[in-house]
């Protein structure tokens, strides 16, 4: 018997599998400036919320499709690559945690880094709530990107 904590944790991780695969598929096909949100927005609900950290040139509060769009442009603007590596999901209900492993370019310096992110997201009702990714050293991306 499949209880409710255990369905809800396979909607999320279905959720968050789909996002990845969409999120590949809009990457391939140019990301921001060339491909539409909309092979993303069907992952995310219209008052989604993602909270950046501060100190990172995307950092803030993104709110809505548009402040998706606009936060993935303002990652595209920073990052001349940023490759998802291996991804570890922990789905519980309504909160997923995904640790992942990044290899980027910084567009300003060239410079390579490889790091950890650590997101939380709430999935509710089949789509995306919140995002709230934790970054292991936000200085050494700064770094990175300063010239």
């Amino acid at each position: 018997m499949t209880t409710e904590h255990e369905t809800s944790a396979h909607d999320s991780l279905s959720v968050l599998t789909g996002m990845y695969e969409a999120e590949s598929r809009y990457l391939a096909a140019g990301g921001p400036g060339s491909a539409s949100f909309d092979l993303l927005a069907p992952f995310f609900a219209p008052d989604v919320v993602m909270h950046q950290a501060r100190a990172l040139p995307y950092g803030g509060t993104w709110r809505g499709h548009d402040g998706m769009a606009r936060f993935l442009r303002a990652m595209a603007e920073a990052w001349e690559s940023f490759e998802i590596g291996e991804q570890d999901f922990l789905a519980t209900g309504e909160t997923a945690v995904i640790h992942t492993q990044v290899r980027a370019r910084a567009r300003a310096t060239g410079r390579e880094l490889a790091f950890p992110v650590l997101q939380t997201i709430t999935v509710r009702e089949g789509r995306i709530t919140e995002v709230r990714p934790f970054y292991w050293d936000t200085a050494a991306i700064v770094a990175a990107m300063t010239p």
